[in-house]
């Protein structure tokens, strides 16, 4: 089989994920000119390195923060990420940074290292634990906001250590609201999460609407006694907003995944260097499952965890199909059946599906679509991307 597809990759990918890419058919490398598509992890991707030769983006990851999502969607390429793939590694961190909060374990380390040795070493020890008494999780409440695949996932092992939880998300979904545990209480605001938990655990995406989303405001009604988990995004946090209260004694502690040079050496404060998929397990997990979506797009045409485009996917039945990316505008799909007809061209299947100001169309097709069909088609107001994709070769 000869190469079709030439992916140009950033940053230090998964082994196991680039398999799924498999020679011939894939070229895979840094520095690849032309390339059909871009594979990613933390790159923050400029413009200028997305020639208009790429068809679709892959981030092993959840956020797309680093790639102007917006422009490719002028553009009718597909952003796709990896939503729950690296679930149960920021899960693992989010308890573990419940643990550390309620049992003073940094400030605890820390005094055990600071000791001089002596020989009342062990006296002092035994002196100074005192102040690093904690609290037991059981009974305590929980407050998600974010009640996605990892916020679930936050809840699940929450009560299972015996803690209350209390979420709010009005924008989960219907699959993950299947998944979460019934004993999850439904909050109607972030204020009420905010107010009725000793911890609150942050997972939601990082949006003009997201920004500084825990303010002064929403703190100065929260439990006197909360602990602050962000491993979401650094700035759906007020950091200074978060300092006063800390300082003024309205917030217990701040941990997060996201150092800065305001939140560093503070009092109150532990910031961990941006571990929360940090592990084996999950850059393959990530890697795989974009590398995946990749190659079902390329191959076929289907679209599934795009960021930016409709989920869409229809069973192959013709070596001949055509993929659209246009604007979500009545008569679109009118006008390009319209074309294909006055070019002596059955449609054999079609489906049309659309996502805000998106739509995205798949059509299999009797016969071939010569090239300056597929010209025609590209100019109709509102197309934004078109190509035809030949049958994989076995």
């Amino acid at each position: 089989m000869a190469e079709r597809f030439r992916i140009a990759v950033y940053n230090s990918v998964s082994s196991r994920g680039l398999e799924h890419l498999p020679q011939p058919a894939y070229c895979v490398g840094k520095g690849l000119a032309n390339p059909d598509a871009i594979l990613l992890r933390s790159h923050v991707l400029q413009l200028s390195e997305i020639p208009a030769s790429v068809k679709a983006i892959g981030r092993c990851g959840a956020g797309v923060n680093n790639i102007p999502v917006e422009e490719m969607s002028k553009r009718g390429v597909p952003v796709f990420n990896a939503p729950g793939a690296n679930a149960n590694a920021v899960k693992e961190l989010v308890v573990a940074a419940m643990l550390l909060a309620a049992r003073n374990i940094v400030p605890a380390v820390e005094y055990v290292r600071g000791l001089a040795p002596g020989k009342d070493f062990e006296a002092r020890i035994e002196e100074g634990k005192k102040q690093f008494a904690g609290l037991e999780l059981p009974g305590r409440t929980l407050g998600i906001i974010g009640l996605g695949a990892i916020g679930g996932l936050v809840a699940d092992t929450a009560i299972r250590l015996g803690m209350s939880v209390i979420g709010f998300d009005p924008e989960i979904t219907v699959d993950n609201a299947w998944r979460l545990p019934a004993a999850v209480r439904r909050a109607a605001s972030i204020e009420q999460v905010l107010k009725a938990s000793e911890f609150v655990s942050v997972h939601v995406p990082l949006t003009p609407k997201t920004r500084h989303m825990i303010d002064a405001n929403r703190l100065a009604g929260a439990h006197k006694a909360m602990v602050l988990l962000n491993f979401s995004r650094d700035a759906v946090v007020d950091e200074e907003a978060v300092l006063r209260a800390i300082e003024e004694k309205r917030l217990r502690q701040y941990i997060c995944d996201f150092p800065s040079e305001r939140l560093q050496g503070r009092p109150g404060v532990v910031a961990l260097p941006h571990l929360g998929a940090s592990t084996g397990e999950a850059e393959e997990n990530c890697a795989v499952m974009v590398a995946d979506q990749l190659r079902e797009f390329l191959e076929q045409g289907t679209v599934r965890n795009a960021v930016n485009f409709p989920s869409v996917e229809m069973s192959r039945e013709s070596p001949h199909r055509i993929a659209i990316a246009n604007a979500n505008v009545p008569n679109m799909v009118g006008q390009i059946s319209t074309t294909m007809a006055q070019a002596g061209l059955n449609i054999h299947n079609m489906v049309n599906k659309s996502r805000g100001d998106m739509a995205y169309t798949l059509v299999d097709l009797d016969s071939a679509a010569a090239p300056e069909v597929i010209s025609r088609i590209a100019r109709i107001p509102g197309v934004l991307s078109i190509r035809s994709i030949a049958e994989p070769q076995r």
